[in-house]
């Protein structure tokens, strides 16, 4: 589906229990590939630096179920600096799309330094987009997301489906890099959130998984549940 010059992809969330996460991965192997960037069969680790403005607008828009919403985030996986990317994350409705640009490790200092002016010398239109939100409507780091991502990938469709598990969120630093960084559960359930992406339509084989699965789908927003646990410790 196209919205302007953006691509956008289908999203579905759902939070789901432990039973069923082992019950639909034996059937996910059969008929999906596990995400070749994988450590492991548990898949890999992303940390994410969520920025917002200074009325919380990300965070108000997601939680009135404003029609279109975006969010500025800065990931990095397995605690690695090898892979830094600047995304921006828009929602129109149950679709999205997703915008990323790398930068490095000395970039991404500059930026929590409020050091911003090399974003305009960069090429890239998102870089641009995030200086100017920055500099006209104060975003700020907010909050940062900590879990373990397994993937499971099908060609047909441009199917991902993905098991986030172990949310946490930060209590005493911004910085993703930093070693000291102190987490706790963002879900005090034993519980998981289960996303499937993809673009047009959704293979049969999938639908009938989802169809054989009670759980409802649910609005989550991973940025929402850390901030939301992020506000005892911060008063943000």
């Amino acid at each position: 589906m196209q919205f302007g010059n953006k691509r956008l992809r289908n999203e579905w969330k759902y939070y789901i229990r432990f039973h069923d996460y082992i019950s639909l991965r034996n059937k996910l192997r059969l008929i999906t590939a596990l995400d070749p960037n994988s450590l492991d069969d548990e898949g890999y680790h992303i940390r994410s630096l969520y920025f917002d403005d200074v009325y919380d607008t990300s965070l108000y828009e997601k939680n009135s179920g404003v029609y279109r919403r975006r969010k500025y985030r800065i990931r990095i996986y397995n605690q690695s600096d090898a892979v830094i990317k600047l995304e921006r994350k828009s929602k129109y409705d149950g679709y999205i799309c997703k915008e990323a640009e790398s930068i490095t490790r000395d970039e991404y200092e500059q930026i929590m330094a409020g050091q911003l002016d090399f974003l305009l010398k960069r090429k890239e239109g998102l870089l641009h987009d995030f200086y100017y939100d920055c500099k006209n409507h104060l975003f700020q780091p907010r909050v940062v997301t900590d879990y373990v991502r397994e993937a499971y990938l099908m060609e047909i469709g441009n199917v991902r489906v993905t098991f986030d598990k172990r949310l946490m969120t930060n209590v005493n630093t911004f910085d993703i890099f930093d070693p000291q960084m102190k987490t706790v559960h963002a879900i005090h359930e034993p519980k998981m959130i289960m996303e499937v992406k993809f673009d047009n339509f959704l293979p049969i084989n999938i639908r009938y998984l989802l169809q054989n699965f009670s759980n409802q789908r649910s609005a989550i927003s991973k940025y929402v549940v850390c901030r939301e646990e992020s506000k005892v410790y911060y008063k943000l």
